[in-house]
């Protein structure tokens, strides 16, 4: 698409997902489909897209032909769960695995009347590790959105080898409020697992602790209450404390150690030389995108909510910004439209006032197929 009204030939469709109406699949499938019905002769792709939350395995496993793994592992109140990661293995390269944090502490995983964040735990990713590791990756991805724990990573550490022990010298028990009682942290001694190349995919840069840290902004969507803020703050600045005086490690004041709970904290614990980055721009590597908007003439993007929000490490934003980069136009659905990241030109929400609002949370797919409908004709196709 070179100028206004031309009709691009090979469009590229990468949505997030819709949170709470369309997986980022069915949303690429539901706009693609949309986007063939107006424009038949297009060459339309459609490529997934996430931001190291929810659905990034299925996408990346979508995209790559990767092999899903399942697993019994620890659930966040300790129950067990089963995992799913997926396993990339290709000639003359090491093993990647990709694993999401909600598929074993999962804000999903526990029922809204047994929400315990003061217990919940984040050792069933510590256990998805170990066992990628035992399949063989020696390079991990873990995706931290979307987690139901609090616990600055510690269950995770714990389940990758580090100790974390009272006065008396006994292991704490699991969640964040016993993290207050904690005396000393022993490094493990596993070295697959302290050399391991792990990227923790965060879609959020706030820090462990204060007024933008993981307890302050998103402890009440895991049922920490008012009064218990300040205590769960308490005891991840203590843990911090800990880490820093035994580990010499400095985690309290890098972006994107609060993220998932804090769980990145607890991961670069137990693994040093891991390091936090964009989740979108990992999911972005994994599955190609940068080659595929370099190939299109025209990229449709979209996401639940395109708010003030997005352009802080959504995967929007990203998409929006490779295009911009490689000189492709990108339009978007949406939601909710309150403004425009930098590099999409137009957006057509799904909702059009507040009257239709509902009924497009209800029949989110019907009301997806009919804003892109409307997007392309505007921009590309003639009524």
């Amino acid at each position: 698409m070179t100028a206004a009204g031309s009709v691009p030939r090979r469009i590229l469709v990468c949505p997030q997902e819709f949170k709470g109406s369309l997986t980022a699949v069915e949303a690429a499938a539901t706009i693609a489909a949309a986007v063939r019905l107006a424009l038949p002769e297009a060459e339309v792709t459609e490529r997934a897209m996430a931001d190291g939350g929810p659905g990034t395995v299925a996408i990346v496993a979508r995209a790559t032909g990767a092999r899903l793994v399942t697993h019994a592992a620890t659930g966040p109140l300790g129950d067990p769960v089963q995992a799913t990661y997926a396993l990339l293995e290709r000639p003359g390269e090491p093993a990647l695995a990709v694993i999401e944090a909600a598929s074993a502490a999962g804000l999903v995983l526990v029922p809204a009347e047994r929400r315990d964040p003061a217990v919940a735990t984040s050792a069933g990713v510590g256990e998805q590790i170990r066992h990628a590791l035992a399949a063989g990756a020696r390079r991990v991805i873990v995706g931290v959105g979307g987690t139901g724990t609090n616990d600055g990573g510690a269950g995770a550490a714990t389940t990758l080898g580090v100790r974390l022990l009272d006065a008396n010298g006994a292991p704490l028990p699991p969640g964040p409020r016993a993290l207050i009682e904690l005396a000393r942290v022993e490094a493990g001694d596993d070295a697959i697992v302290r050399d391991l190349d792990l990227r923790i995919a965060v879609d959020v840069q706030n820090l462990l602790l204060g007024r933008t840290g993981a307890t302050a902004v998103y402890g009440a969507q895991k049922g920490v209450a008012d009064w218990q803020a300040p205590a769960f703050d308490a005891a991840l600045a203590h843990w911090a404390g800990r880490l820093r005086d035994d580990l010499h490690l400095d985690l309290a004041s890098m972006p994107g150690a609060g993220a998932g709970g804090g769980l990145p904290t607890g991961l670069l614990a137990a693994c040093p030389r891991g390091r936090i980055e964009s989740g979108a721009a990992l999911v972005a590597d994994a599955i190609g995108l940068s080659e595929a908007i370099a190939a299109a003439d025209l990229v449709i993007t979209g996401e639940g909510a395109m708010d003030g929000q997005t352009a802080y490490g959504k995967a929007v934003a990203h998409v929006a910004a490779l295009a911009a980069a490689a000189g492709t136009p990108c339009l978007a659905v949406a939601g909710i439209v309150e403004g425009l990241p930098a590099g999409i030109l137009d957006a057509e929400p799904l909702a059009r006032d507040e009257a239709e609002r509902p009924a497009a949370i209800a029949r989110a797919a019907d009301h997806a197929a009919a804003a892109t409908t409307r997007l392309i004709h505007r921009h590309v196709a003639p009524r």
